[in-house]
């Protein structure tokens, strides 16, 4: 079964992933050509916990992507995800925390007040090409 047909036994909120990483690669194939780059060794990418994205799934999504695209993705391309955290101020007792969800009660004050500051990235952050 070659990676697409395994991905797509997957559960549908496995999908979500792969257009975001057909989305990526566009966008970096779109730049990387401005720069005459003729293939894409490397995608590094910011993900935040609260992110709605799911790592694992952006790696088989890039993996699926490779095998389909070999002129564009470079057989020894990666895919590098770095993780961010979440963190949140409350807006009345200025207490930073960690939540785990976008919407929390403030664990210093007891109020649904918290800003997220931190934990919602999805971004690139560089890419590598030849």
């Amino acid at each position: 079964m070659g990676l697409l047909a395994a991905f797509c036994c997957l559960d549908g909120d496995k999908m979500h992933e792969m257009a975001l990483m057909g989305d990526i690669i566009q966008l970096v194939w779109d730049d990387a050509q401005k720069k005459e780059f003729s293939t894409i060794n490397k995608i590094d990418l910011l993900v935040g916990v609260l992110s709605q994205a799911m790592p694992d799934a952006l790696d088989m999504a890039f993996l699926v992507y490779k095998e389909q695209h070999p002129n564009i993705l470079s057989k020894e391309a990666v895919l590098e995800i770095e993780i961010e955290e979440a963190v949140a101020k409350c807006v009345i007792c200025e207490h930073e925390y960690i939540p785990d969800q976008r919407i929390t009660i403030c664990p210093g004050c007891g109020v649904p007040s918290g800003n997220l500051l931190k934990g919602e990235s999805f971004q690139v952050i560089s890419y590598e090409g030849s």
